[in-house]
Parts: C-alpha cells; sequence; structure tokens
C-alpha cells in the first residue's frame, strides 16, 4: 500500500488551449522516466446553461519514457467525467460479444454499423525477448451494448493480425457516481496484447453519435455548461504498480 501511494504522482493542467472551436486540454503524468500525455475535448463548446445539448467528445493519450527504456504495461485506464452531462441510448440498437467474437475491426463495424457511438485507433509496442521491439496498430470500436446493472455499456473492439490473428473485446459499463464534479465513471481494463508482451503506447477516440428515434432526435454524447468549464480525472495504472493521475478542465461557454 505505501509503495503504491508513494508512487502516485498528481498533476493538474499543464496546457490549456482552444483551437478550432474545440475546447483542448492536455495534462502530462510523470513518474521517474515514465511518461503520460492525455488530451480531451468537445464541440461544440457553446452549451445551455441549464439542460443538456449534443456534443462530441474526443480525447487521445501517448504513453512512454524520457530515457528510451520500455514503458511498463497499462493495466486500468479509468476516467471520471463531469457530473453536467448525460448518456442517452433510447432506441439504439445493442452489439454483442457474440456478434463481435474473431472479427476483423471491418468486419465488426459492417455487422453491428447502427451501434456504432465512437471509433479510433492503438498503437502498441511488441516487444518480445531477444527480438527488436515493433509496433503494432488497429482501429477501435465503440459500440452500445445492453445495459449492466442499469448504467450504459459499451464494447471496445479492437483486432491486431500480429504476431497473431486476435480480436480484443473489452467491456466498459459507464457507472453512475457522486464524486464532487464528477457524476460519471468508466473503468477499462486492458487486455494483456500479444501473449503479454505489447505495451500500450498512444490511442484516439471521438465518442458521439445521433440518430432518430421515433421522431425524435437524440444524441448519445450530451453536456451543459453552468460553470464556464467541464472536467474529467484520468487515473492509468501499471502493472508495476505505478498509478498516475490528473485533471483535464475545459473551459465552455454558457448560452441561455
Amino acid at each position: 500500500m505505501r509503495k503504491n501511494v508513494l508512487r502516485t504522482m498528481v498533476l493538474t493542467v499543464v496546457a490549456l488551449l482552444t483551437m478550432g472551436g474545440v475546447a483542448l486540454a492536455t495534462i502530462v503524468l510523470r513518474q521517474g522516466p515514465l511518461e503520460v500525455v492525455a488530451e480531451g475535448g468537445f464541440t461544440p463548446t457553446t452549451l445551455p446553461k441549464q439542460g443538456t445539448a449534443p456534443i462530441t467528445l474526443h480525447g487521445e493519450g501517448r504513453i512512454g519514457t524520457t530515457d528510451g527504456s520500455l514503458a511498463p504495461i497499462l493495466k486500468t485506464l479509468t476516467v471520471w467525467y463531469d457530473k453536467h452531462g448525460a448518456v442517452v441510448t433510447k432506441g439504439l440498437p445493442y452489439c454483442t460479444k457474440g456478434k463481435l467474437a474473431a472479427t476483423t475491426s471491418a468486419t465488426a463495424r459492417k455487422v453491428c454499423a447502427s451501434s456504432i457511438v465512437g471509433e479510433g485507433s492503438g498503437t502498441a509496442l511488441i516487444a518480445f525477448p531477444e527480438q527488436r521491439p515493433f509496433k503494432a496498430s488497429s482501429p477501435i470500436t465503440l459500440f452500445n451494448a445492453a445495459p449492466h446493472n442499469g448504467n450504459p455499456t459499451v464494447l471496445a473492439h479492437a483486432y491486431l493480425s500480429v504476431p497473431a490473428p486476435t480480436t480484443y473485446i473489452v467491456p466498459v459499463e459507464i457507472q453512475k457516481v457522486h464524486a464532487g464534479p464528477f457524476g460519471f465513471r468508466t473503468e477499462a481494463k486492458i487486455p494483456a496484447i500479444a501473449g503479454g508482451y505489447g505495451i500500450p503506447l498512444e490511442g484516439k477516440l471521438t465518442i458521439g453519435k445521433r440518430w432518430t428515434f421515433k421522431g425524435k432526435k437524440l444524441s448519445y454524447a450530451n453536456a451543459g455548461c453552468p460553470s464556464g468549464k467541464l472536467q474529467a480525472k484520468v487515473e492509468t495504472e501499471f502493472n508495476d504498480g505505478t498509478k498516475l493521475n490528473g485533471t483535464i478542465v475545459k473551459p465552455c461557454k454558457g448560452a441561455g
């Protein structure tokens, strides 16, 4: 326990930018040579002061080291989201693990096209003993799934053809919480890549879907702006016990 406490470092926002109408925030987390860079943003940046409106979320992260050594393996990624948000799934079809099993990214996106709520990509470093490490990348797709514990849930899908064709499916529950400024929490358990020799390096996602159900226009991700900012907290846990966490604060403009 003491080891984990001593190896936990918290750094809040080190850069806050507004570019192209997207509210972007960046945090840099460091522990020894390990460095994690996380960026987040959303569009539009003008949102109602009361209630919510549709948004699209953008996020990406990078893991590396300052001395060129191999980074530890990411085990868990946990994100807390601002309480002034809402996730809507009414009328949105479910996808299942059965439909996604043993599928490539292209096939998965075809069989559950109407359930897609997010898309992006990820890259890992494959470091087998006594071999030169090499990178492998995959599209990442988030599919709406049946609720778990009454909470919205997604299935994160990825596919790598090296070193052997493998489909990865990670269920992620969007839990409702009461934690200060945060109202939602997700925890993703990162599966072992390439038999445990894969080291996640970077990933990015865009989350947002809009559809019409019974004549009403709906949006998967929604938010309001009562205080001029929205925030999220990110925590990464690695297989050597290291934990890094920080808070991203993103500006918005309240309207109405």
